[in-house]
């Protein structure tokens, strides 16, 4: 039995993954801004979960948590950062105080939790840490600028934590859900308050009021929820799990393209060597 500390359980993948991680019999502390929210959650088992307000931009409640996690279960096992929410706008549409909260949320968020767990980890040479991302940091379609760049940021960090850790005993993965049947495309999803006509074709198309999406994706939550536990409980957790048969195609087309485009252009990026 392990402890999960899995952030953004309000709702959605957090919520489906909270629910397999205590039906599998591992101990968890589920936490979201309001702690109201998780509180069926704790019923589910209460001797093994621990619910838990918490704000991942703020970094002192996420000591606070971590060591009432410790002090509850000894220990956190595996982090979660599923905490987020979705942002549409084009590029110039973009408010720069909604875009830094962005980033504050989920990619600093991210980073205030990893710290905040690593300590103990490392004092154990063991633990995993899960970080969700997102298909949209690959595909990057119109209107989702942003929220691509903070996800790419996300696996960017992630990829070199990943390094530094797996000598130490400690495994990261990044989870890159597609479409899923959750509140991301409902209620979790903000956009800009500016809009420009000139979008209207690309960016526009996707805005809260014309998009068609929402209740409509292919991914089942409490599946994506089992997946995740078994990716982290392999001998060798993925470096990336892909979540979703949308978010396989996609990421394989941009593959493809992406190796395309390279060939395409070989000689003239081998052109900028020196030539002895």
């Amino acid at each position: 039995m392990s402890t999960w500390l899995i952030t953004g359980c309000s709702s959605g993948l957090g919520r489906a993954l909270a629910g397999a991680v205590v039906e599998a019999g591992h101990s968890a502390v589920v936490t979201a801004r309001d702690e109201a929210t998780v509180a069926d959650l704790v019923e589910l088992a209460p001797e093994r979960v621990l619910g838990a307000a918490l704000d991942v931009t703020d970094p002192a409640r996420a000591a606070v948590v971590v060591q009432q996690a410790e002090d509850r279960f000894g220990a956190v096992d595996v982090l979660v950062n599923n905490a987020g929410y979705g942002y549409r706008a084009a590029v110039e549409e973009g408010e720069d105080a909604d875009v830094r909260a962005l980033f504050e949320t989920h990619f600093f968020g991210s980073v205030t939790m990893i710290k905040a767990v690593l300590p103990g980890m490392r004092a154990r040479r063991a633990g995993a840490i899960v970080n969700v991302s997102s298909i949209g940091a690959h595909i990057k379609p119109p209107g989702s600028g942003y929220y691509a760049a903070v996800k790419a940021a996300l696996e960017g960090m992630s990829g070199s934590l990943r390094d530094e850790l797996q000598p130490l005993g400690i495994s990261v993965t990044i989870v890159a859900p597609g479409g899923f049947r959750t509140d991301f495309s409902g209620r979790s999803l903000t956009q800009s308050r500016t809009v420009i006509d000139d979008y209207a074709e690309t960016a526009g198309k996707r805005r809260k009021e014309r998009d068609t999406t929402h209740g409509t994706q292919p991914g089942d939550p409490a599946r994506a929820g089992r997946a995740i536990l078994t990716a982290v409980e392999s001998a060798d957790p993925p470096a990336m799990l892909l979540l979703g048969s949308d978010a396989l195609t996609s990421y394989r087309q941009v593959l493809r393209t992406a190796l395309a485009e390279a060939d395409q252009w070989e000689e003239l990026s081998v052109s900028t060597d020196f030539q002895d």
